[in-house]
This record gives C-alpha cells, structure tokens and sequence, in this order.
C-alpha cells in the first residue's frame, strides 16, 4: 500500500503531466489517503482538470478540492457578457437542448436550471461553459425527467457496466428506486469507481446516483 509521500509524489508528478496546467500553482498535500488540492488557476475548466488528473492516481481515497478560480484584471468580465457567452454556448451546443435551460450569474458565478431528458444533456450544459472566461464557478440544478421504469433503468447500467473494459460488473450491484441509483461493492481504483459512477449517471431518467463503492487495497505477493 502507498504511503502519503508516495501518493503526493504521484499526484505532483500527474499535474505536471497534464499539458493545460501549471502544476507550480497547484499545492498538494495527502493525509490518509485523501488528497487535498489547493492553490488558484485562471478558469473554471482547469480546476476540475487538476481533480481528474488526481483521480487517476492509485491510492488515492477522496479529493477535497479547494482550488480558487481568479483571473488578471485586464481579462475580468462583467456579468452580463459572461450571461452573453453562456447563452451563446449553450446554443451553439447541439446535444443541448438550450430553449428549456435557464442561466442567472452572481458575480461570475453561474447558475444552471430547467429540465432535461437525458443525464448527457445536463452534464453537456455544465461542460460547454466551463472554459469561458469570467466563469469561477458553476452550479448545476438542472433536472433529469424522462420516462423510463427503475427496471429499465437497472438494465441499462448493468449493460453498460459489462460492455466497459474497466469496471468489472460482476463486483458490483445496482439497486434502482424511482430515480435514484445505488451502486454498492467493491473496485479496484478511484479511477474504475468514476466510471461506474459515471456510467449510472448515463442512464435516461437518472436523478440521484448514491455510490457505496468501496476501493480495494491491491493484494501483494513477497518473496521469502
């Protein structure tokens, strides 16, 4: 099993691995596994960069991500331009269906809500505006409704689980009521335990996915 200095050396290692990021300005620090990012970057979209290149990293438990999002006074939006770029992305978006989307921003900080059909749809919205300059941060209320049995639902993300290289289905069960999923047994990293997570969300009609995963520690054999 890693140690904390291991962990942090690889998560270090990983930011500077990613070219769209300035690992200098990124402080790492690991305590039992969990790995707390801090620092400040220049938009929205690098900060959950930094937490996806983290979440690749074995050993790592949980993220506490408190990265601020700042950028140089000579870039800085009012917030009625950075509504004119939301709006505009989101239009030009054509998986999104931007009609039933509505937008407010309090000081660069944005505010997504309406109703969609598919989980893909919500998710693309949150996507499409996280480069836009101006935006610190995002908030998604936007709502899955569509109609589709918990059945269906289950079928679905057991389908997609076995059509997956990297989650093995056979460790982990689905449980559907309403709209709400529960994924519970075992993975083998972070990185595997997302995927799934990430699968349930994919389902039609999805609302709330509650994961229950737990991470396997490896298995080492020594040598006399």
């Amino acid at each position: 099993m890693k140690t904390d200095n291991e962990i942090q050396k690889d998560v270090i290692e990983q930011l500077k691995w990613e070219p769209f990021l300035n690992s200098s300005q990124i402080g790492v620090a690991v305590k039992n596994g969990i790995v707390t990012l801090s620092g400040r970057v220049d938009t929205f979209s690098k900060k959950i960069l930094a937490e996806k290149a983290t979440k690749k990293v074995s050993g790592v438990k949980a993220i506490a991500e408190d990265i601020q999002v700042g950028i140089s006074p000579s870039y800085k939006k009012t917030d009625t331009e950075i509504a004119e770029a939301v709006v505009n992305a989101l239009k030009w978006h054509t998986m999104i269906p931007e009609e039933k989307i509505k937008v407010s921003i309090e000081e660069g900080n944005v505010k997504l809500e309406g109703e969609v059909e598919w989980e893909y749809q919500r998710s693309q919205a949150k996507t499409a505006i996280e480069n836009l300059v101006g935006v610190r941060f995002i908030t998604n209320l936007i709502n899955v409704k569509a109609k589709i049995t918990p059945y269906e639902i289950q079928q679905k993300i057991n389908t997609s689980f076995q059509r997956s290289a990297n989650i093995d289905a056979g460790k982990i069960n689905v449980e559907v009521v309403g709209s709400k999923v529960t994924l519970k047994g075992k993975v083998r990293s972070f990185a595997e335990k997302e995927d799934a997570e990430n699968a349930a969300w994919s389902a039609p009609g999805v609302v709330s996915v509650d994961s229950k995963l737990s991470i396997e520690e490896p298995a080492y054999a020594f040598e006399d």
